[in-house]
């Protein structure tokens, strides 16, 4: 009955939305950005829910399912974006490939490199970069990476402002909604209060209901 339970399981909706769309839907409403995004981000917070006080199996466990859940829509984007595309189908999908790759090594480089970065700055002794360096929020720390990634699933809602509601998963909208609003409550009771957390999902709370609300008015009012 607490939040580091109910917070979580809000997350597996992200997992199910990924499954139930692939079981249910056509490969054409497939957000291959957000899925390509869903996937760096949760597996971001498999670590993080590792980290986090009072460590959370729930949230390890519904991430894992998401990062499975979102390879496989991706999969099924590739398939039919090579299948119906046949002018630009295979550039589309080699440049998500190739966003996706660069992203990855750009993460894995930081997080080799941040353990010598920390340590110079920490010798250093420059105030307030020092400090940061130390803080367990800051840039050398998952308790910052995971939320800070999660800004992006914000920036595809954005970026999507237009997207026709034929294309729009209701489920995923609906999944990003309520992990945003349970998220933010969570954000202040686990240790360390993370409040990069509580503002990247007041963000998806409302980038993501604006496309929920698009989604049910034209389908259902």
């Amino acid at each position: 009955m607490t939040t580091h339970f109910w917070a979580p399981l809000a997350n597996w909706g992200l997992a199910g939305s990924g499954i139930y769309d692939a079981y249910y839907k056509g490969p054409e409403i497939i957000n291959e950005r957000m899925s390509a995004t869903q996937v760096v981000y949760s597996g971001l917070f498999v670590r993080f829910a590792w980290a986090v006080q009072p460590r959370n199996y729930i949230l390890a466990s519904c991430h894992t399912a998401n990062v499975l859940a979102q390879c496989n829509q991706l999969q099924r984007w590739g398939t039919h974006t090579l299948e119906t595309d046949k002018a630009n189908g295979a550039k589309r999908v080699q440049d998500l490939s190739m966003i996706a790759g660069a992203a990855a090594v750009g993460l894995a480089g930081t997080f080799a490199l941040s353990g010598t970065m920390q340590r110079a700055l920490l010798n250093s002794k420059v105030g307030v970069l020092s400090g940061l360096a130390s803080s367990t929020v800051g840039p050398f720390y998952i308790h910052f990476w995971a939320p800070a990634f999660k800004w992006t699933l914000s920036i595809n809602n954005l970026m999507d402002l237009d997207r026709p509601t034929d294309k729009i998963s209701l489920s995923q909208m609906s999944a990003l909604t309520l992990t945003g609003v349970l998220f933010m409550r969570w954000s202040f009771v686990i240790t360390p209060v993370n409040y990069n957390l509580f503002a990247v999902n007041l963000a998806l709370a409302g980038s993501s209901g604006y496309h929920l609300a698009r989604k049910i008015q034209a389908d259902y009012m």
